[in-house]
């Protein structure tokens, strides 16, 4: 309609511009009017049932009253400039509801049980209850919250915990549903099923943040509780003394704020404009107002502050033939899909590779190879314990020193010893302590990390960056209600993430902030999406929506600043008629526009 309404509006005027005015130029107005003014007046009605003066009815009247003196000119550009900021803010405000949708597909929909004979049937997730014994494979995802009770193995745990590097499952150890289990087989007893687990919880969390997050009042429509009556009180006024009618709905026309009406959309649109093109895509009009009110914000670690992706930070050798020690490291390494060892192999491009004759996993130590006429032990210290390969008193120094550094270790010897202490650990991003400065700059008070990493490597992170708070250990439902605690304390909360199990926090925040690169879920949750994953967009984010704000008022305050001139106007001056009226809302509006579009520039 507002398509519809705007081509009517431009081919009358460029009729009038060719052959003047005529029956075909009011013919166009007067659709115009009549297709765009549709929707308004049910609006209007819609309202007055529920006892609500809107400015629905204001600009009904207006347009009611433009058509008895015949002006339908004015009726069809308030009519269109009406339902072009309508639309605006009904775009740009819409909000999706997939991410529920990708949560339910990612949860598991069979299970592997265990019968009275000791075999395992496959059934319906629905059909699990609480101690039941499950059989989960490699490769399998685990269905319900549970604990092992026989084998092992390694679980993916990122869509719980967002950290990327598998956890090792032994007996008595707890797993959770939707976590995959990497390798290794593993029988569970079944604690928590269905809705109760938790990722059943951060399905949850999430419908109950996107139902409880109600859309906040536009200023127009609180203004318009007290205008709008204000205005209809004045026209009749007007009309029982003057008995002017024309001078009536000239007060009706003049008092409909059509700068009002598009100065506060057309800020926005600069604004997400100016985003989009810096990379940052805000998810509408409401989104940049509470933005730039933000005075805590709250971080996940992994892929948020940090790359997301396990790097060699530091190798300390202990044989003098490097090459050799990286070669035979690498020809181990490429047999396996871990992420550390993805890692080494990244770290040495050009190492040459052997092939391996023969390899046997250690479960919960490391891998036993033999490669080119070496033994090869990759693993951990219980690994070379185990293997009686010895450790020099330096070399445990230097282990202590890789770990209290936040580091996961890979220890390498070749033919009973040891030649390599590689440190792994996900790298800080570049320039993130700078980024944290810009924004204590720009009136951020509080800036807290929150991980399902151990407490630990967060208090290392935390005190490298100098933030103010950092608390690890923290399952999705944990972050969830920190996230609502620092609300209940009247704070304005952003929360930056981009994993599954931040869903929940990002939809809960008044602001949610998803890396580009994260999850389908995190990023349709969140209200603010950084392309490219680029950290430091942030501070560009939040300057820009403080300067969106700004505008907006200042749009606010010059188009009700021309509103009470006019309609001052009118009882002040004897120059002052409905065509003066209308330029000077043209003129305001065109204003209002050139205010907003300085924010392109910002």
């Amino acid at each position: 309609m507002t398509a519809v309404t705007g081509t009517l509006v431009l081919t009358a005027f460029a009729v009038k511009l060719a052959s003047g005015e005529g029956p075909a130029v009011d013919g166009l107005l007067l659709a115009a009017s009549l297709v765009g003014g549709l929707p308004i007046v049910v609006q209007a009605v819609q309202s007055l049932r529920v006892r609500v003066v809107s400015i629905d009815l204001l600009v009904t009247m207006a347009i009611l009253g433009a058509f008895a003196i015949r002006e339908f000119e004015e009726s069809a550009v308030v009519t269109f400039l009406f339902l072009f900021g309508a639309y605006l803010e009904q775009k740009t405000l819409t909000k999706t509801r997939s991410a529920i949708k990708g949560l339910v597909e990612m949860a598991p929909e069979v299970a592997l049980r265990m019968s009275e004979d000791g075999t395992f049937e496959e059934v319906a997730i629905d059909d699990v209850e609480v101690g039941d014994t499950l059989l989960v494979k490699t490769g399998g995802k685990i269905p319900v919250d549970g604990t092992v009770v026989r084998g092992g193995g390694s679980a993916n745990e990122a869509s719980i915990t967002g950290e990327p590097l598998p956890v090792a499952k032994d007996v008595g150890d707890k797993v959770f549903a939707g976590t995959i289990l990497e390798n290794g087989t593993i029988q569970l007893t079944a604690e928590k099923v269905g809705e109760d687990t938790t990722f059943g919880k951060i399905i949850e969390l999430v419908e109950e943040a996107q139902d409880s997050k109600s859309q906040a009042e536009r200023f127009i429509d609180r203004f318009s509780r007290y205008y709008t009556p204000a205005v209809l009180a004045l026209t009749i006024i007007v009309w029982l003394v003057t008995r002017n009618m024309e001078m009536a709905i000239t007060i009706l026309v003049l008092g409909c704020p059509g700068a009002l009406v598009i100065g506060v959309p057309v800020s926005n649109v600069s604004g997400i404009g100016n985003g989009a093109r810096n990379g940052i895509l805000f998810k509408g009009s409401e989104v940049i107002s509470k933005f730039g009110k933000v005075d805590t914000i709250l971080f996940d670690k992994t892929g948020t502050l940090t790359y997301g992706n396990p790097r060699v930070a530091q190798m300390l050798y202990y044989a003098r033939d490097h090459q050799l020690v990286e070669d035979l490291l690498v020809s181990v390494e490429k047999e396996s899909s871990h992420p550390l060892a993805k890692a080494i192999v990244g770290a040495y491009p050009n190492a040459r590779q052997h092939p391996v004759e023969s390899t046997k996993v250690i479960q919960g130590g490391g891998v036993v190879a033999s490669v080119a006429g070496h033994q090869v032990l990759v693993g951990n210290a219980h690994l070379m314990d185990a293997n009686g390969v010895p450790l020099s008193s330096r070399a445990r120094q230097d282990v202590d020193g890789l770990e209290a550094a936040g580091n996961s270790l890979v220890l390498v010897a070749i033919d009973g010893q040891l030649a390599l202490v590689v440190g792994i650990k996900d790298q800080v991003r570049t320039g993130v302590a700078e980024d944290l400065a810009a924004l204590r700059k720009m009136g951020v008070k509080n800036l807290i990390l929150l991980s399902g990493d151990n407490q630990g490597t967060v208090d290392l992170v935390s005190k490298e960056l100098g933030l103010s708070e950092a608390h690890g250990g923290l399952l999705p439902e944990d972050k969830a209600e920190f996230v609502r605690s620092r609300k209940k304390l009247g704070e304005t909360v952003a929360f930056v993430g981009d994993g599954i199990n931040d869903s929940p926090s990002l939809t809960l925040a008044d602001i949610g902030i998803a890396m580009g690169n994260g999850t389908d879920v995190a990023i349709e949750t969140s209200n603010v999406i950084l392309m490219n994953s680029d950290f430091h967009r942030i501070p560009h984010a939040l300057g820009l929506a403080k300067a969106t704000r700004c505008n907006m008022v200042e749009n606010i305050v010059i188009s009700l600043v021309v509103v009470v001139v006019l309609l001052v106007s009118v009882f002040a001056s004897t120059w002052m008629n409905m065509a003066i009226g209308m330029f000077v809302h043209e003129g305001s509006i065109l204003v209002v526009i050139l205010n907003a579009m300085r924010l392109l520039r910002y």
